[in-house]
């Protein structure tokens, strides 16, 4: 499987509503990040759902290398 492509080496953020399911571009690809466009199809990448539990700015990952699903969890620090 290929890597993913970073769309940016900073999180993206998001106000999000409780109980919508966001899907976060996993391919790096979309032209709608940090959300899902369609841009995978073909490849071995899929959408990673997002359910919000409440009402709130989340930040989605825009490096794909977090270890916390879509959400970020600072690895774009990482050297």
């Amino acid at each position: 499987m290929s890597s993913p492509k970073s769309s940016q080496n900073s999180p993206y953020p998001i106000l999000v509503e409780a109980d919508k399911t966001y899907y976060w571009c996993a391919c790096g690809q979309s032209k709608t990040q940090p959300f899902c466009d369609g841009s995978h199809k073909g490849s071995a990448f899929a959408p990673t759902p997002y359910t919000a539990k409440a009402n709130g700015t989340v930040y989605f990952c825009g490096c794909r290398k977090s270890k916390n699903g879509p959400l970020c969890d600072g690895s774009h620090k990482q050297a």
